[in-house]
């Protein structure tokens, strides 16, 4: 197994590549401490084989790999690929088309949430993965004969993987129930750096109109820093401290120190004085005050009464989702399950196609009083009964 490193091997690869029906692809990367993934080695695999991609390579044209990535007659299979994604858009500037991520799939074909490559080439493929390279510094050159090795083994079986799951959604009619996590998957808006809305990452207990604000500049001046410096969010100030500056909203260095969390050598930086003057310039006739709506729209916190209707609808989504081998949370979140609740007469996805067969009806029947939860003595179980 030999590295690519040089142009005219990888356009040779690229022409055994395009010819392809599908291919699987991951990459391998380092990120402690950088705001962007350090990009140390792209596997590719197909039904022959595999090559193995040098990114860190000098003076590589990787023009051909790039169209590879946007050629819409080859598919390409990750595994939870989220990153593996975003290392990609960020070299080529676009997402790759058309693709498929066999751990989404995987939900549809009774092998759990989040199931690991290496249990599902288990399941598949029946062969157990060497992990003793898995914490390897991919950085590092030269890659030994073993560290490319195990690398391919993270796309050969992939192929296999997929074709397997592809058969089985296709014989069960299930297709269309991983097609809406899919284009999520390949939504470009994930991949993309938009400081304005890093806000929305960072967990919060505030409302206020002064805090949603504060919380809003702040969250998108340390993200332009972060991307500027290259550096992670938490390595610039931490989400903990930004939420308790944004709640304290110090008018002055002096007021800076005394909030929680805020470190002496910051209190004293040029940090705070450029968070100070952020927060100084947010007086009150300056505010988005379209922010309250935004942080409303995003609280689906039940009053107490709801809280036992909630346990029960999580308990029938339970049961459906069992009775049909899926993971509840591909039926729906239980965030969505609370947005139904506050509003059954919203547009929810959980009364549209297939959702509202496999678990929306039953959950329109039980609200109506048509439905029940019992235990069967004869199958010791509980159980959905019609109520007469």
């Amino acid at each position: 197994m030999n590295l690519i490193d040089k142009t005219q091997e990888l356009q040779d690869a690229c022409k055994i590549l395009k010819k392809q029906k599908v291919i699987a692809i991951d990459c391998e990367f380092i990120r402690e401490k950088t705001f962007f993934p350090i990009p140390c080695l792209i596997q590719v695999g197909y039904e022959d084989g595999a090559f193995l991609i040098d990114p860190l390579a000098e003076n590589m044209d990787f023009g051909d790999f790039f169209a590879l990535l946007q050629n819409k007659k080859v598919l390409k299979v990750f595994h939870s690929g989220r990153q593996d994604i975003e290392i990609l858009y960020n070299l080529s500037g676009a997402v790759p088309t058309p693709v498929f991520d066999t751990q989404i799939a995987a939900q549809a074909c009774g092998l759990g949430e989040c199931v690991s490559y290496e249990n599902l080439v288990r399941a598949y493929c029946g062969v157990d993965l060497d992990k003793s390279c898995r914490l390897t510094n991919w950085q590092l050159r030269p890659l030994s004969a073993e560290q490319l090795e195990y690398a391919a083994g993270d796309v050969t079986h992939l192929i296999k993987c997929y074709n397997e799951i592809a058969s089985y959604l296709k014989e069960n009619k299930r297709e269309s129930w991983i097609a809406e996590e899919m284009e999520d998957f390949a939504d470009t808006a994930h991949y993309e750096q938009n400081p304005e809305n890093a806000w929305l990452r960072i967990r919060h207990n505030g409302h206020s109109l002064s805090f949603l604000n504060a919380l809003k500049a702040l969250a998108e001046w340390r993200e332009k820093m972060a991307i500027e410096r290259n550096v992670s969010r938490q390595n610039i100030i931490k989400d903990e401290t930004l939420v308790n500056i944004a709640t304290a909203f110090p008018k002055d260095m002096e007021e800076m120190k005394r909030v929680r969390g805020v470190r002496p050598d910051v209190a004293k930086s040029r940090l705070a004085k450029e968070m100070t003057e952020i927060l100084a310039s947010l007086t009150e006739d300056k505010f988005d005050r379209t922010l309250g709506r935004v942080d409303r729209e995003r609280d689906v916190t039940l009053p107490p009464s709801q809280h036992s209707l909630c346990e029960v609808l999580k308990l029938l989504l339970k049961i459906k989702s069992n009775d049909c081998g899926v993971v509840s949370r591909l039926i729906t979140s239980e965030k969505n399950l609370r947005e139904y609740i506050k509003n059954p007469k919203a547009k929810n996805q959980i009364l549209k196609g297939w959702r509202y067969e496999v678990f929306g009806k039953t959950a329109e029947e039980f609200r109506k009083g048509k439905l029940g939860i019992v235990y069967d003595a004869a199958s010791r179980d509980i159980v959905i009964k019609e109520l007469s």
